[in-house]
């Protein structure tokens, strides 16, 4: 009798997702760790770093969903998102205050524009199409 790996009997989309689906916990921790790292360089590694980590998530997040053919576009896109939420921090209207008053807030639409953010959202953009690109597998 023929014995079933766990890989031939998960459905096509978790077989060619497996890997990212394991990788995301692991990009999220280092993105928190990121926000509290309390050492050497800190406030490089809590207010830039984390922009790195950040655009790997969800160019890992979208991945899930497209073929590995269209990682560069998930990349690419994720980087002009993430670039337009840069540029949406120079607008300071009441409701996007309130929101950036939390912590997930400002994890994710950020408080302050920086223009040097931009060269972290290219790196994690770059880093992550590698990562999802060698991670997602044909089926």
């Amino acid at each position: 009798m023929k014995q079933n790996t766990l890989k031939s009997i998960l459905p096509d989309t978790l077989k060619a997702n497996y890997l990212i689906l394991i990788e995301i916990p692991i990009v999220v921790i280092l993105g928190l760790l990121s926000k509290f790292y309390p050492g050497p360089y800190r406030e490089w590694v809590n207010n830039s770093l984390g922009g790195v980590f950040y655009v790997v998530f969800f160019i890992l997040i979208f991945a899930l969903f497209a073929r590995k053919n269209r990682i560069w576009l998930v990349s690419l896109s994720v980087l002009l998102v993430t670039s337009g939420l840069e540029f949406l921090q120079l607008w300071q209207p009441p409701f996007l205050q309130a929101i950036r008053s939390t912590f997930i807030g400002r994890t994710l639409i950020g408080t302050t524009f920086v223009p040097s953010d931009f060269s972290y959202y290219v790196i994690g953009a770059v880093l992550g199409y590698i990562l999802a690109y060698n991670l997602k597998k044909e089926v």
